[in-house]
């Protein structure tokens, strides 16, 4: 545990986990540093419209699936803001899907659009410093107030249609990129290093019916199959002491969190489903449940788990 409250940077690719690629460098190499697992989603039903989808997987990402069910824009539930849920957390969300923004801000995320940091020939590290700087890192030094105590960027869409494929591919770059400038740059300042705590959030996006791959189960030793039934449940598979009944068995979201000094390296090397299956060092754990890890790190909430 820190000496000092860390301050979050959560960077959530929608959609992009099947895009990224061997030469994705930067985003395996956080993977390497990191602590890696899984986090476990509710098995909704498909929506057909894609904004929805993507606002209810960020809901339970959240912990505010309820207050997604108004419907994408509308505003009928009074929802508890991050500021009363957390402990005066103050948040901001960067984002271009005008409904997230508007989902964000009702659960009291201060929007910001990505485009207004993506300036026109500006190079990737400009975008890395405002983002930064909005968290009170800037010139290598901590700030001992800062504007905000977590950003969330949200990156990305659905992708199954070629257009879209392309679509994905461009954002996983971008994303690449963006890490690769966020690590740089914590390298050069161990004030950055020692009291950012990065997470990369990664999802397979909306999942065809047919698609049985990539399998929960599959985390299972085989070898001792015939003992499973012995095996304690994972925290993901239970909620108030009793199974989770809706649990998505399959295309579970995979993420990496690094603190210096503070996460635990596991052996992962790269940003694939099966190193993860294999070597994370945090398994699974219900989505909605992922926040209060990282608002424990901020110092805005109990600890959760062992």
């Amino acid at each position: 545990m820190a000496d000092k409250p860390s301050r979050a940077l959560i960077v959530y690719g929608y959609g992009l986990a099947g895009s990224v690629k061997p030469l994705h460098y930067n985003i395996h190499d956080l993977a390497a540093i990191g602590c890696c697992g899984f986090l476990a989603l509710e098995d909704l039903v498909p929506s057909d419209n894609e904004d929805e989808g993507i606002v209810r997987e960020l809901a339970q990402l959240l912990d505010a699936y309820e207050a997604s069910q108004d419907g994408v824009g509308e505003h009928h539930k009074t929802v508890p803001t991050f500021s009363k849920r957390f402990m005066g957390m103050k948040a901001a969300l960067v984002t271009n899907n005008s409904d997230i923004k508007l989902f964000g801000q009702r659960l009291g995320f201060f929007g910001i659009e990505l485009n207004n940091l993506v300036h026109a020939g500006a190079p990737m590290n400009f975008m890395a410093f405002e983002l930064l700087k909005l968290l009170g890192f800037e010139d290598g030094k901590t700030s001992d107030e800062s504007q905000f105590d977590l950003v969330f960027v949200h990156i990305g869409s659905n992708g199954k249609t070629a257009n879209q494929e392309v679509s994905a591919a461009k954002d996983t770059e971008f994303m690449n990129k963006l890490v690769g400038e966020i690590l740089q740059t914590s390298s050069q300042y161990s004030a950055i290093r020692s009291r950012l705590h990065l997470s990369l959030v990664m999802s397979y996006g909306a999942i065809a019916e047919e698609d049985q791959g990539l399998l929960l189960s599959s985390l299972h030793d085989e070898r001792n199959s015939n003992l499973s039934l012995l095996f304690p449940r994972q925290s993901y598979a239970l909620i108030g002491g009793k199974f989770r009944s809706n649990v998505r068995k399959r295309c579970p979201l995979l993420v990496v969190q690094w603190q210096e000094a503070v996460t635990r390296k596991d052996n992962t090397e790269m940003l694939t489903f099966d190193d993860f299956r294999k070597n994370s060092g945090s398994l699974v754990i219900p989505a909605d449940r992922f926040l209060y890890e990282i608002a424990f790190k901020l110092w805005k909430a109990p600890k959760y788990g062992a």
